[in-house]
């Protein structure tokens, strides 16, 4: 046995000798003129498998010690968005010189794992409180409430832009053919910009958007959409028209408008798409109108209306039957962005 491992175990034997003649872990370092850390460790092995010799392991030793490991969680704790290259400068500035793609996989193993982050409204402290408000003041409402709440918003579908990630199997040097690309068309060649409403009864009427939308435009939507809406729907007269605050909406034209055509609105917390169900029909609609290829701005106009119309009762009526959930977890987030 090499003289250095023999002078380590007399080390670790003198050690026990003195612990187990109830000596402390600071009257041992100071006798054997060793570190306190080292004293704690011998011990403690000798307490969890009751040997100190060195027990057979499998694999090479991890360069990430322990205190490495919580250094790693801390800094990923505090910052989410740090890259696995900058926690290995960070290790390497106390001499742990690691791969980055060691330090993902011993913070996968810890239940940290990279993700592309959602993207979600910016809240200030006045839209949270604002969020935090309405969800409470509504958790109660009865469904009869929701049921007969004309849902209301506009969103732009473009022909060629989404942005969705792609895959092909394609062989070595065949990047380019045809089969394998995917044709991109400058400024997206085309988009419509729509109006649309529904309630639990199912979809009311979408409205195309041509020009520029301003408080004007906006009131002659409602006024040729809202009330057949309204009508075919078969809502209550308690009924209640919601609106985000966009300034058209909420412009002083507009609010005189709607008072004047007896128009009761669904006070609206800014900053909170999560609230409103609508989304969620956005995206059906768009996922369907895809689906069909439109080759230009005229078919995407035609296919909107086509798959806005074909768009069950069923699926909006489990949209609000849902509703509170939506407020539960904005109470649960304090406000803040939730899972919507």
């Amino acid at each position: 046995m090499p003289r250095s491992k023999e002078i380590q175990k007399q080390m670790r034997k003198r050690i026990m000798e003195l612990y187990q003649s109830e000596k402390g872990y600071k009257a041992i370092s100071k006798a054997l003129g060793l570190q306190r850390t080292t004293v704690r460790a011998i011990i403690h092995k000798w307490r969890k498998h009751g040997t100190v010799e060195n027990l057979p392991r499998s694999g090479r030793p991890t360069k990430i010690t322990p205190r490495a490991q919580r250094q790693l969680i801390q800094e990923v704790t505090k910052d989410p968005t740090t890259t696995s290259k900058e926690l290995q400068a960070s290790l390497a500035s106390v001499k742990v010189s690691v791969h980055d793609s060691t330090i993902r996989k011993r913070l996968g193993k810890n239940g940290l794992h990279g993700r592309v982050p959602r993207r979600k409204p910016l809240l200030s402290k006045k839209n949270i409180k604002a969020r935090l408000s309405f969800a409470r003041k509504h958790l109660d409402d009865p469904q009869d409430f929701w049921d007969n709440t004309l849902w209301t918003d506009e969103t732009k579908v473009e022909l060629f832009g989404r942005c969705v990630s792609h895959y092909v199997w394609r062989k070595s040097n065949t990047a380019f053919q045809k089969k394998n690309i995917i044709p991109t068309v400058k400024y997206g060649g085309g988009s419509v910009m729509v109006w649309g409403c529904f309630a639990a009864s199912g979809p009311g009427r979408l409205a195309v958007i041509n020009g520029t939308m301003n408080s004007a435009v906006y009131q002659n939507i409602l006024k040729e959409n809202v009330r057949p809406s309204v009508c075919d729907l078969k809502l209550k007269r308690t009924w209640v028209l919601q609106q985000d605050n966009d300034p058209k909406h909420t412009s002083k034209s507009t609010s005189e408008w709607l008072k004047k055509n007896k128009m009761k609105t669904l006070e609206w917390p800014s900053q909170s798409p999560d609230l409103n169900p609508i989304e969620m029909l956005w995206h059906d609609l768009k996922k369907a109108v895809h689906a069909r290829k439109p080759s230009n701005v005229a078919d995407l106009q035609q296919f909107c209306k086509d798959e806005w119309a074909k768009i069950p009762p069923q699926r909006c009526k489990r949209l609000m039957a849902s509703y509170r959930k939506r407020l539960i977890a904005v109470v649960a987030a304090k406000g803040g962005p939730t899972s919507y």
